[in-house]
């Protein structure tokens, strides 16, 4: 399972509270995704990009 944040992050830092074994931010303060999602992240992740206020995180599964 592969995370990714799209352009228009807000910053607001809800993924990387949610799930900050997947998303982290970068030096400008953006959200990413820095690794693959690990089979005991799947639920964190998803509610990290269910939770998302700007709809930007998409999962491969």
């Amino acid at each position: 399972m592969k995370a990714r944040v799209n352009d228009g992050c807000i910053s607001c830092g809800a993924c990387v509270a949610t799930c900050p074994e997947v998303f982290r931010f970068n030096d400008d303060g953006i959200a990413e995704a820095y690794a693959e999602v690990a089979p005991e992240y799947e639920s964190t992740a998803t509610e990290a990009r269910d939770d998302c206020p700007v709809s930007v995180i998409d999962i491969d599964e």
